[in-house]
């Protein structure tokens, strides 16, 4: 009786991209890596460096990458939610939809029609940005001016204060002492 056909092996197909293959499996440990905080990345770099020197060092480049280590977003704060499966396939079904809404679709009519719709939107976000810059101007010419006349009334009570110290006290001429 031939059992070796029978026997499941524990980590089969894990050089797959599947369920169960490595992708699973390293996402099953990040998470679980995630969930006890950076202390555990540490450990399991340090852990890296001891039993297998390119894997300690393979960490600590992720953990930086990933901002891990350094970031805002790094792996002990609560409320992060990780990204499932399902929320990745659905970042890649969006990318690769991307490259789909420039393609023709074949319709001459609906085609003309998307090329007439991206026109008129590329020039209303023109007109748009064209708004947003005369409202920058002028936001800064009428910060200009109020300086210009804060500068023109000091100028003009320093100017005032000037006047009434000489009348007071005449100048020395040079020479006199």
């Amino acid at each position: 009786m031939n059992t070796a056909a029978s026997v499941t092996r524990p980590f089969a197909g894990t050089a797959q991209s599947g369920p169960g293959g490595i992708r699973g499996l390293l996402g099953s440990a990040q998470i679980w890596l995630d969930e006890r905080g950076k202390k555990a990345w540490i450990a399991a770099m340090i852990l890296g460096f001891i039993f297998a020197w390119p894997v300690g060092l393979g960490l600590l480049f992720y953990m930086i990458w990933s901002k891990r280590m350094f970031g805002h977003s790094s792996c002990g704060h609560r409320g992060h939610q990780h990204p499932s499966r399902a929320d990745w396939d659905d970042m890649r079904q969006q990318m690769r939809g991307m490259g789909r809404a420039m393609r023709p679709t074949g319709n001459a009519a609906f085609d003309a029609y998307k090329a007439e719709t991206i026109h008129r939107l590329q020039e209303e976000q023109e007109a748009f940005e064209a708004f947003l810059q005369r409202l920058r101007e002028a936001k800064d010419k009428s910060e200009f001016d109020t300086f210009m006349e804060d500068r023109a009334k000091a100028n003009a009570s320093a100017d005032a204060a000037t006047t009434t110290a000489s009348d007071a006290a005449p100048a020395p001429r040079t020479g006199e002492y």
